[in-house]
């Protein structure tokens, strides 16, 4: 930000005195004793006051500054290569990385990195560094750096969270030092004063200063950002390095741990994101208490019905409009199966927190405790409904409980319309009712009912248990008729009528 901007903003500040004092000066001028009637310049009244207002300003950043910049940390790590060529982290172009020499007599390379962290917590002389995965993932040794230039040697805390990218790392030391006060992120409102705090290419102890640009934003689909978590975007500038950083408020509050930036040559445009602190609290005690975070698991398989990648599921099923996450699948036997959720149902609420998004509802879901029972608020064929449901704690990664054999069905639908008919042109005249679009499978050990029965996508199911289906309503209400075990599919493949059942 400018200083052209902050004396606007001591301007802004000063703006009744200041007006004040302008109506006087013209006033007086009218009278012969000061400037012109048409009053063009202020007095140096005015000037004065608006010079203490934006001496004001200073002090106050100022004072944010001494306060935070003790608390956060140079985060040095170095990381032996598996292979000779230089590892292509996806993190690369944020946290600053340079790859070393091969001198070790055959020893693979090293490579050394630099991001930032911030002290968040003391135990018995234990200090702990909150900073993102991405800074530690594979580091064969870190050290940390404070403001004064000491230097600890550190270690990982437990297990570091890829899906939020967090991580926390701690030293020990007998020194009383500072530690970051940690605010509430879901205060903030776009427009906010912030100062980022961090390392950029090695630069330490540099401070930045900006505006919330935006809240809730999302890593970009299918690449290497974190996406269990929303985003702070902010134009404060940060860099390589920046990574772990703080993002701070007026107050000289944590509100966010600086991230990822959006840069096509890799240096800050203005595009910079953090995740929200709120976010990080529970998963700091966890890395502490418990050596890694917990998550509360639901068990199904959440998608945003938007009209590009759903044709028609909206409108069929009377959400058009409403924000929320449709239930696509569920897993047998999760918490959401054993209350009663069904594909086709519709989230739009947990714990009293609007849903806005499947990413939203991950969120929210993952923050929830374990072995505690949330209200759901959902619609179920365009009408409202709730259900409690006792959450259980996220299995690990590829366990039985997420494979997709446990899938009830494992594969999504959308309506056939006019644009599903212009994408496949298979689909022939007069045959109505709802197409595959997705059919779970990863290997032949790891298949969902549904791929294991024979369904592909772009089968065309026209009728369920001899019901026909024109719509996804209908789809749902047949599909999730539980006086019959064995369901019944009829289905249109490439103008072949074929027959596949499947057993719940």
């Amino acid at each position: 930000m400018t200083i052209a901007i902050i004396a606007a903003l001591a301007l802004l500040a000063a703006a009744p005195s200041f007006l004040g004092a302008v109506g006087r000066a013209e006033k007086t001028s009218a009278q012969g004793t000061g400037t012109s009637a048409s009053g063009s310049a202020p007095s140096s009244q005015a000037m004065a006051e608006a010079t203490r207002n934006l001496e004001t300003i200073q002090y106050s950043f100022r004072e944010v500054a001494k306060k935070v910049l003790p608390t956060v940390v140079e985060v040095d790590v170095t990381e032996q290569l598996k292979q000779s060529s230089r590892n292509q982290n996806p993190f690369d172009w944020f946290f600053n990385q340079t790859p070393g020499n091969n001198r070790g007599g055959g020893q693979p390379p090293m490579r050394q990195g630099l991001g930032s962290g911030i002290i968040v917590k003391k135990t018995a002389g234990t200090y702990y560094v909150l900073t993102n995965n991405h800074v530690v993932d594979g580091s064969s040794t870190i050290s940390v750096k404070l403001a004064d230039q000491t230097v600890f040697k550190a270690k990982v805390v437990g297990t570091p969270d890829p899906r939020r990218d967090l991580a926390i790392v701690s030293f020990a030391s007998n020194d009383d030092l500072t530690v970051a006060d940690l605010g509430d992120s879901s205060a903030l409102q776009v427009g906010d004063l912030v100062l980022a705090v961090g390392n950029p290419f090695g630069f330490e102890n540099t401070v930045t200063m900006g505006i919330v640009s935006a809240l809730g934003r999302t890593g970009p689909a299918g690449g290497d950002v974190a996406t269990n978590t929303d985003y702070i975007q902010t134009d404060a500038a940060i860099n390589q390095g920046n990574s772990g950083g703080a993002l701070v408020n007026i107050k000289g509050e944590v509100i966010g741990i600086n991230t990822w930036i959006a840069a096509p040559t890799g240096g800050s445009i203005g595009l910079g994101f953090a995740i929200p602190i709120n976010n990080a609290k529970k998963a700091i005690d966890d890395f502490i208490n418990k050596g890694k975070v917990e998550y509360g698991f639901l068990g199904v398989q959440p998608a945003d019905p938007s009209a590009e990648t759903y044709p028609g599921v909206a409108r069929d099923l009377k959400v058009e409009n409403v924000k929320g996450a449709l239930v696509v699948n569920v897993y047998k036997n999760s918490p959401a199966d054993k209350a009663g959720m069904q594909p086709g149902d519709y989230v739009t609420k947990v714990n009293g927190q609007d849903i806005a998004n499947t990413n939203k509802l991950i969120q929210v879901v993952g923050d929830l405790l374990a072995g505690r029972s949330y209200d759901f608020e959902l619609i179920r064929y365009g009408e409202k409904t709730k259900l409690s449901i006792k959450l259980a704690m996220r299995p690990e990664e590829g366990s039985d409980a997420t494979a997709y054999k446990n899938l009830w069905t494992g594969m999504s639908v959308v309506h056939v319309n006019d644009q599903v008919r212009q994408q496949d042109q298979n689909v022939p005249k007069g045959v109505d009712g709802v197409m595959i679009g997705y059919v779970a499978a990863d290997t032949p050990d790891n298949q969902s009912p549904a791929a294991i029965a024979g369904f592909r996508p772009y089968d065309v199911i026209t009728q369920v248990n001899g019901k026909d289906v024109r719509t996804v309503m209908d789809f749902y209400k047949a599909l999730n008729d539980k006086s019959k075990k064995d369901v019944s599919f009829k289905i249109n493949r490439s103008g072949t009528d074929v027959t596949i059942g499947l057993t719940r």
